[in-house]
């Protein structure tokens, strides 16, 4: 199997939902949610891919690192790599369906794992959805972590307790779910929460609790006074709210504010290794990667999702060499050009 097999299948598997571009960019499927897009025009999806693209790496090859060390451990489990898959749900209807929910959500688990790290899993309309990410966990205890949409306070709680019942390693709420048509559409009420809210569901478990979609500093920092143990700066890969600006964009800002506080996930336009690398030296902990995971799922299983963070890795690898990182836990912003 190799990612070019993986592709084409996964073309012809997600025909109709997803176009498998060269660059997956958002350019094609522009407005398509429900779909793979992003919403309205979907700059916000485009944006992602654009402000990566601005970063640009310094190279430099007179130096002594010629092992670089791209393990990080989370929460006492160690990854062999700082990249985790995001939290996606919707087979049915952003995909096509050629598979399952449960199937979909478990080859994403278990080809992350077969890698040596992590995929996130997620929530949605249909309780399938978090119950088949639920069952993924059971079956790989501590091999992934539950994200819950911003619903009721005491639904959250309810799926809180379902999350901890299975073995999870982490859990989080997507609080930039808040807005999603879909889940309006399918009469599963969400909404934004407040700083007490947020502080509320947070106490109400022992898991780590992760706010992924924060994107500007002053919420990063009250995410972390309500006791997050974790934030993901994302802008729900432009399927919320258009003309935001890309995760790269933000990230160092928010960085400045709460780095060493709270772990620092980065989700939004992470391509390749060298894109990961650059994120890493913005200020993120590790990334989260989305869209390319569900070609590599549909493409090839697990095996193709281990089969793409693989490739990811060696290209991660080769950016750490080629501009003397020696450690994905210490990357300094130095490596990028222009700064300091």
């Amino acid at each position: 199997m190799d990612m070019k097999s993986v592709r084409e299948h996964a073309r012809e598997q997600l025909k109709g939902f997803c176009r498998v571009c060269p660059v997956c960019d958002g350019r094609a499927c522009a407005g398509e949610v429900p779909g793979m897009g992003g919403v309205g025009t979907g700059s916000a999806f485009k944006v992602n891919l654009e402000a990566l693209a601005k970063v640009k790496l310094n190279m430099r090859t007179i130096h002594s690192v010629k092992e670089p060390d791209m393990s990080l451990t989370l929460w006492g489990r160690k990854l062999s790599m700082p990249i985790l898959g995001a939290p996606i749900t919707g087979s049915s209807y952003n995909m096509g369906g050629k598979m399952t929910e449960e199937e979909f959500i478990a080859e994403m688990v278990a080809g992350a794992i077969q890698a040596g790290t992590l995929c996130m899993t997620g929530d949605g309309a249909d309780p399938r959805m978090f119950d088949s990410g639920l069952k993924a966990g059971a079956d790989n205890k501590g091999g992934s972590i539950a994200i819950i949409k911003p619903r009721a306070q005491d639904v959250v709680v309810g799926h809180l307790r379902a999350a901890e019942a299975t073995g999870v390693l982490a859990t989080g709420m997507d609080i930039d779910g808040a807005g999603l048509v879909t889940m309006a559409m399918k009469g599963q009420p969400v909404g934004p929460k407040t700083a007490t809210e947020l502080r509320e569901v947070i106490n109400a478990t022992k898991l780590p609790f992760i706010v992924k979609g924060v994107m500007t500093a002053d919420e990063a920092e009250e995410a972390v006074q309500a006791g997050a143990a974790a934030i993901v700066v994302s802008n729900h890969g432009g399927r919320v709210l258009d003309f935001t600006p890309g995760a790269a964009e933000v990230l160092p800002a928010i960085a400045a504010r709460v780095k060493g506080k709270a772990i620092i996930f980065a989700d939004g336009g992470v391509r390749s290794g060298a894109d990961v690398l650059k994120l890493l030296a913005l200020g993120a902990d590790a990334v989260l990667v989305g869209r390319p995971l569900v070609i590599a799922a549909f493409g090839g299983g697990r095996e193709g999702v281990a089969l793409y963070l693989n490739q990811l890795k060696g290209e991660l690898l080769q950016a750490m060499l080629l501009t003397g990182t020696a450690d994905v836990k210490q990357v300094p912003a130095g490596i990028l050009y222009g700064r300091q």
